[in-house]
């Protein structure tokens, strides 16, 4: 097993790519912390790794606030002892604004979930992996994070931020033996859609032309794979880096 008696915490665990990484963890030795807004989905996602012969707790939490992220961690330290891995997969959609019309509520929300949570689960993780001189960050970008237009102005700044974020904490924690790294999925079966309330549609008009060269849709399985590697001895030389997992999308 890979991560045997690893203890992971994953964001955004009851549902999607955060449900698919939780439980392949879980098959491969971790102690996985599933971290949920949702109670009902998070829940799911223990008792199906329970199902598996795994072990896991939900802990639920909306990391756009501090203090549930606070919790968080706490809670991992408090019942496992410590922490190995921290997988920043929480996120959501905007609906497509570009940045005429976009307004403050709802940059300071896309930022607050996809960006400046991604920061403070660092900020609060690293303590524990500098102590022990260990640890593995990963945080799910996107291809939005990578493009310009596969979503609006919003998502698209806050993805860019966690890849620049990445690479930055990467290189500076390099010689603590800590390794952070990120996934750039491309269009992925999630439910990532139900967080867009009104999709724009000049946004989404000017976009859509780019749509049509995705070549298909990912399966959380495929990326919760990668997220695996990322997270194992197996990448030991990857750090700070970008992984694409698209199918080849942004290859046109």
């Amino acid at each position: 097993m890979k991560l045997k008696d690893k203890v992971a915490v994953v964001t955004g665990a009851g549902s999607g790519m955060g449900r698919g990484i939780a439980i392949v963890f879980a098959e491969q030795g971790a102690k996985v912390v599933v971290s949920d807004i949702n109670e009902t989905t998070a829940y799911s996602t223990v008792d199906a790794i329970k199902s598996i012969g795994g072990e896991a707790i939900p802990v639920l939490a909306n990391v756009a606030k501090e203090e549930h992220i606070q919790y968080l961690i706490d809670k991992t330290v408090q019942t496992y002892g410590t922490l190995d891995i921290l997988v920043n997969n929480a996120g959501i959609m905007d609906n497509f604004e570009p940045a005429a019309e976009i307004i403050d509520e709802q940059w300071e929300r896309v930022f607050s979930i996809n960006t400046t949570s991604v920061m403070r689960a660092t900020r609060k993780a690293l303590p524990i992996f500098l102590d022990k001189q260990r640890g593995v960050i990963i945080n799910i970008a996107s291809n939005g994070g990578l493009q310009g237009a596969r979503a609006g102005a919003a998502y698209t700044a806050s993805k860019h931020a966690v890849v620049g974020f990445t690479k930055n904490t990467g290189y500076m924690y390099a010689n603590s033996g800590i390794r952070c790294n990120a996934i750039a999925p491309g269009s992925v079966e999630t439910n990532i859609v139900s967080s867009m309330t009104k999709i724009n549609d000049f946004g989404m008009g000017r976009t859509r032309p780019g749509l049509a060269t995705n070549p298909r849709l990912g399966k959380p399985e495929e990326i919760a794979k990668v997220a695996l590697f990322l997270a194992s001895d197996d990448s030991s030389f990857v750090n700070g880096t970008v992984i694409t997992v698209d199918g080849g999308w942004t290859a046109y």
